[in-house]
């Protein structure tokens, strides 16, 4: 998208509902036209006037032109967001970048904190369109495993639909980390498409057990992104902008960048630094 787009003007809105989803976690609902076409994995930036304005992926779309994000309590912006109650105005810019690819066939769904919310916007997508759905959910514990049940309920229309947890702690399924899932999982069967998102040390992690066992794979990253419009490049990894190029990167597009993904990031001065 450039710069001259109608998703790129700023628009005022209200929060119409706030779900508490667990104490660091906040679905926050709001109605605008242009969120509400969002395609899975599309991202959204939020003004706050006088704190930040910061990216934030849609988590869902409604037919009232109702839209919603899911916001994780790790920072100021953030922590403003959480403070937030029905009625109060954020200002929003977007939808950004390109989206996830539905395809047919065996797909595998590996999400990880909030890194699940725009999956399971996803999975309302691949519930009409593969096959056979597996679906890995990872968190530190029980308590912060997100969206769990909308998931079931979604892959309650499937026939051939699976969901495993993991939790750190063993509070839920799997005690270990969700990547030691997809290890099995891909060991043993073969998959047509493997979705992923979360931190990039899990995602790097994918990539390689993808690479190995020769899947293919769409991962969303997440960068710090001033313009969202690929003019400041802060969100650069390697030859690609995440905010224009992205946020979903496929596995060819990441070995291209095998120097920096999992690595390298920028910092808010647009220093490289470790991830």
């Amino acid at each position: 998208m450039g710069y001259r787009t109608e998703a790129n003007v700023m628009r005022t809105t209200q929060i119409e509902r706030i779900d508490d989803e667990h104490q660091l976690v906040k679905t926050l609902h709001f109605k605008d036209p242009l969120c509400a076409k969002a395609e899975p994995g599309q991202f959204i930036m939020v003004w706050l006037p006088g704190v930040d304005e910061i990216p934030m992926s849609i988590s869902s779309t409604h037919l009232d032109r109702m839209a919603a994000i899911t916001v994780g309590k790790v920072g100021e912006a953030t922590k403003t967001l959480h403070k937030m109650t029905k009625g109060d105005l954020i200002g929003v810019r977007g939808p950004f970048g390109n989206s996830f690819k539905p395809v047919g066939g065996k797909v595998l769904i590996v999400g990880g904190g909030t890194g699940i919310a725009p999956l399971a916007f996803l999975l309302e997508r691949l519930v009409a369109t593969a096959q056979n759905i597996k679906c890995f959910l990872g968190a530190k514990n029980r308590r912060e495993l997100l969206f769990h049940s909308r998931i079931r309920s979604l892959l309650a229309r499937k026939v051939a639909a699976e969901i495993k947890t993991s939790t750190e702690d063993g509070s839920l399924g799997h005690k270990g980390l969700v990547t030691e899932l997809v290890e099995a999982e891909l060991t043993a069967h073969s998959v047509d498409m493997v979705y992923a998102c979360g931190r990039e040390s899990m995602l790097l992690e994918i990539f390689h057990l993808a690479q190995k066992h020769k899947v293919p794979l769409q991962v969303s990253l997440e960068r710090i992104m001033r313009c969202a419009i690929g003019l400041c490049g802060s969100c650069s990894i390697g030859k690609y902008r995440v905010c224009a190029d992205g946020p979903i990167f496929t596995d060819t597009q990441l070995a291209e960048v095998a120097g920096e993904f999992g690595l390298l990031k920028r910092d808010f001065d647009g220093r490289r630094i470790s991830t």
